[in-house]
């Protein structure tokens, strides 16, 4: 009995991974169903320089890739919460989020920014000068590394999107 209970608060005491999402799932969302070819963005010394501005650190990779129909692109990038890279998926058209899903998330605390509570904040957002977003995003009380982290993420998507529209 007392290996049964155990095993129960064990169950109890493990981080959800219920709102996680797919890739494959996120992608299909995105583009109805059809889900594009994914491209590459190659980040030139002046797109890294605004990233890592973004970020308040650089950017690791030379290049991301997205998936892009028309003026909706569509980004998942890893950024660390406290200590663990969360997978972070925005879709961005006509220049504003149009969804933020957390695809993975491998945090001990936080993972309340995974839940649509949360994320439908970014929802219509866009940038601003210094590529701030345009709009207020609540944070949640014991989760402030994550949600900075999915902020600078939505930034960073928004900023690769205005690049990718701009070089068309």
């Amino acid at each position: 009995m007392r290996h049964l209970i155990f095993l129960i608060l064990l169950v109890l005491a493990m981080p959800s991974r219920a709102a996680d999402a797919s890739l494959d799932g996120f992608l299909a969302n995105s583009f109805a169903g059809k889900t594009p070819t994914p491209q590459m963005l190659w980040l030139t010394p002046e797109l890294k320089s605004r990233a890592a501005k973004v970020l308040d650190h650089p950017y690791a990779g030379m290049r991301i890739k997205y998936w892009r129909d028309g003026d909706r692109t569509a980004w998942v990038i890893d950024e660390i919460g406290k200590e663990r890279p969360i997978t972070i998926g925005v879709v961005v058209a006509d220049g504003r989020i149009e969804s933020v899903d957390v695809l993975a998330f491998r945090e001990s605390r936080g993972g309340e920014v995974r839940y649509p509570f949360f994320t439908k904040q970014y929802k219509n957002l866009g940038l601003k000068d210094g590529d701030r977003l345009d709009g207020h995003v609540d944070g949640i009380t014991g989760a402030t590394l994550s949600v900075w982290a999915v902020t600078k993420v939505s930034r960073l998507a928004l900023v690769l999107h205005s690049e990718v529209i701009r070089n068309d």
